[in-house]
């Protein structure tokens, strides 16, 4: 299957949110998370089950996968519109496009545990990571290691799914995240200044903002 890294999944989602709707969207992750695990047993996702975006049944157990945006442009944030008016509405419309391309998507666990809130939930509620992927990235690198972290016990109810991946590297491995790793794999490739989640989560100024758009672009 081609990967067109550069199409807009908000094309064919018939105006509604391309994490749900988007067909093209589905395929691709279904296609691309499709493979075999470091243990050699294939992670086999299924879009055949009703009301379940991505599922996988087998003896590693039983899955149910969303898509998720990883790229917050923050263009819709009523809090930052002082800075973010100060960029042309085309480049800050070229930015969302950026978002809304298969690299700047991603799948989680979907099913809620104890009726509280899944990893996209919290990643998005939380103001320390502010649905950043990089930040959430780092909550996940500590989970592997026992860690606390701000998303914590959010990981831990999904302790099954990230098993899957033994380690650390295994889950960047699986999901192509190099770009956003050291070569070792020890720290994370940040999107802003980082201080152990005791600094700023959303830009705070023109400056900060056009560096982290930068980034993408």
């Amino acid at each position: 299957m081609r990967i067109d890294t550069s199409f807009d999944v908000r094309i064919d989602a018939a105006g509604k949110d391309p994490d749900t709707y988007s067909p093209t969207l589905r395929q691709y992750h279904r296609h691309l998370w499709s493979k075999p695990l470091s243990c050699g047993r294939h992670f086999h996702l299924s879009d055949t089950v009703q009301g379940v975006y991505l599922h996988h049944h087998s003896e590693l157990g039983e899955f149910f996968l969303a898509s998720d945006s990883v790229i917050p442009t923050f263009t819709r944030w009523k809090s930052l519109k002082h800075i973010i008016e100060l960029f042309p509405e085309e480049e800050n419309e070229a930015f969302r496009a950026i978002g809304y391309t298969i690299g700047g998507m991603m799948i989680f666990p979907g099913n809620k545990i104890d009726g509280k809130l899944t990893i996209n939930g919290s990643r998005g509620f939380n103001r320390n990571i502010a649905d950043r992927f990089d930040l959430t990235l780092e909550c996940i690198r500590r989970h592997y290691l026992a860690q606390g972290s701000p998303l914590a016990d959010t990981l831990s109810r999904y302790h099954e799914f990230f098993a899957l991946f033994d380690d650390f590297n295994g889950y960047v491995d699986h999901f192509l995240l190099h770009d956003l790793v050291s070569e070792d794999f020890s720290t994370i490739n940040y999107f802003m200044p980082f201080d152990n989640f005791n600094t700023p989560s959303v830009p705070k100024d023109v400056t900060a903002y056009a560096k982290y758009r930068q980034l993408y672009t």
